[in-house]
């Protein structure tokens, strides 16, 4: 028996023809091997809820006989590779809630897949997301989230700048008022106060 998102499949012999990779929720770190290409048999690989960073490997679009292909949840950027459009027996793909940007690919499968796969990428755009791919009337939902903390973050710095800068120039100041009284009176030619 074999559970791949939900759905369990039972075989009553293990076929050679059904090559499945399952390696979702491990703390899996680093970047997709493209080595993985090398696996021409391979129709299932789900990698979902890990932390795997880097690209999606163009090598990928090898893999022929792919049914389902499950990135989600991961830390993936990048785009998502247009040669993927190659794989005509894909029926899953799911790359949600990465940092993947740009353009989804259209064509072939793709224009059947659903908004889902897609979501938890602001960078994202095109079929079958709402989000048009250079459309400037982005609405503030889809915004770069980054941009209100990187203002906030600005501000911070600017304060923090202006408080330190202020009680270093407090202090030496008074360090030099006080030890450098009578060179002070010279050059400003200030008149000492008389105590009567």
């Amino acid at each position: 028996i074999m559970s791949n998102k939900g759905t369990e499949i039972e075989y009553p012999k293990l076929s050679n023809l059904i090559t499945a990779i399952i390696l979702s929720d491990n703390n899996f770190v680093g970047e997709i091997p493209a080595s993985i290409a090398s696996l021409k048999g391979l129709r299932t690989l789900n990698l979902s809820n890990n932390n795997l960073r880097g690209y999606i490997p163009l090598t990928l679009s090898n893999l022929t006989v792919m049914e389902s292909l499950d990135l989600s949840s991961n830390k993936l950027t990048g785009q998502i590779p247009q040669q993927l459009v190659e794989l005509t027996s894909l029926a899953f793909f799911d790359v949600s809630h990465n940092h993947l940007r740009g353009a989804i690919p259209q064509g072939t499968q793709f224009s059947t897949f659903t908004n889902n796969w897609f979501v938890g990428n602001p960078g994202l755009c095109g079929e079958p997301l709402s989000r048009k791919c250079g459309n400037s009337e982005a609405s503030p939902a889809e915004d770069d989230p980054p941009s209100e903390s990187v203002l906030a973050f600005g501000w911070k710095i600017v304060l923090a700048g202006y408080a330190s800068g202020t009680i270093i120039g407090v202090v030496l100041g008074h360090i030099f008022c006080t030890r450098k009284y009578e060179w002070l009176i010279q050059t400003f030619r200030l008149q000492p106060e008389s105590n009567g």
